[in-house]
């Protein structure tokens, strides 16, 4: 049995809901109501494929249920066509302007009813088709990123002997803190809109510009001299150009944005003793002031041939002490709120 196509018909005239269902029961589930309060009602029950809606009525006028589907997620892809007995320009110009898919003049006849339903269903599913179709290839492509993303990671890190685990540990740390930082508010102007598991995921490539650093300083065993330190620093410019160099080849600009802001500055200092630019406070990209907590904080209880692992505990009184010279007090005073969670990664 084939599933029919649920159509609303709202109007106050029981002629029109009459003439209306008689037209279209043969190819669709028609229901009809008198006001768009039972409207509303019924959708609490039932969604339908299309509303046909009508201006005029006591009530709530089309207009005003037309903005509460439109203003509603569970309704508002609903197609919607107005039926209405008025020909005027700037209430057809209204209508569209706020969501309607077609007018419908009446009186109308029964054909005209029914192939105008036909063809606007017949879009409203080629839309959704094709909808489903992008969205699956643009999950694809994400799921690709990401692979490719964890793979440049993990060579990096690999080539990195001394630094195993460090960029799970700072995703697990970057997710804590944004997510705190989100529930406290700090920052919510330009925290809000960021989508948490898409910044994580470009973070992983903060090292990315150790790629061009010597193995013989990269894994040197003992701590490095000033020459070699100043080339190790080199790494943050380094990443911002291999990531410039994907930027340009590529549209997926956000993500890699992010990525470059996390490479060239997790290494600032919020009083302007840091690398490669000296930035100083604000000065300084929100991302590169939360990197910086987290990278400080994994490279102390990490264990390195210059020194040994701090505690968790002993790490978190460093950051505390820094609070204001190396990290932006704001974000340490959201660190010290989760330093349980902290705790509970690293250990």
């Amino acid at each position: 049995m084939i599933d029919m196509k649920t159509i609303f018909v709202v109007d106050d005239k029981e002629l029109n809901l009459a003439m209306a269902k008689e037209a279209l029961k043969n190819e669709y589930r028609v229901m009809t109501m008198m006001s768009g309060l039972k409207m509303f009602a019924i959708l609490e029950k039932r969604t339908p494929d299309l509303i046909l809606l009508d201006i005029g009525m006591p009530d709530m006028d089309g207009f005003e249920a037309l903005r509460l589907l439109k203003a509603n997620d569970k309704y508002s892809s609903i197609p919607i066509i107005f039926l209405t007995s008025m020909k005027n320009a700037d209430i057809e110009a209204k209508g569209f302007e706020m969501g309607v898919i077609d007018f419908i003049t009446k009186p109308f006849s029964a054909p005209v009813l029914t192939n105008r339903l036909r063809t606007h269903l017949d879009i409203d599913g080629l839309i959704r088709v094709r909808t489903q179709e992008l969205e699956q290839k643009t999950k694809q492509l994400l799921t690709l990123q990401y692979g490719l993303v964890y793979v440049l990671a993990d060579m990096v890190e690999n080539r990195d002997k001394i630094t195993g685990g460090h960029i799970e540990r700072t995703s697990d740390y970057l997710f804590i803190l944004i997510t705190e930082m989100k529930k406290k508010g700090l920052y919510i102007n330009e925290i809000e809109t960021m989508d948490t598991d898409v910044l994580i995921s470009s973070a992983r490539l903060h090292d990315i510009g150790k790629i061009a650093i010597s193995d013989v300083i990269l894994n040197k065993p003992d701590k490095l001299t000033d020459e070699e330190f100043a080339l190790m620093k080199t790494h943050c410019v380094e990443g911002e150009r291999i990531i410039d160099q994907i930027i340009s080849r590529t549209e997926n600009v956000e993500f890699l944005r992010n990525a470059r802001l996390f490479a060239g500055t997790h290494h600032e200092k919020w009083d302007g003793t840091g690398y490669p630019y000296g930035f100083k406070g604000l000065e300084i990209p929100l991302l590169g002031r939360i990197m910086a907590v987290v990278d400080v904080y994994d490279a102390l209880i990490t264990e390195r041939p210059y020194k040994k692992a701090f505690s968790p505990g002993t790490a978190i009184e460093i950051i505390e002490r820094d609070s204001g010279t190396h990290f932006d007090p704001h974000i340490v005073e959201v660190f010290l709120n989760a330093r349980e969670q902290f705790k509970a990664v690293s250990l």
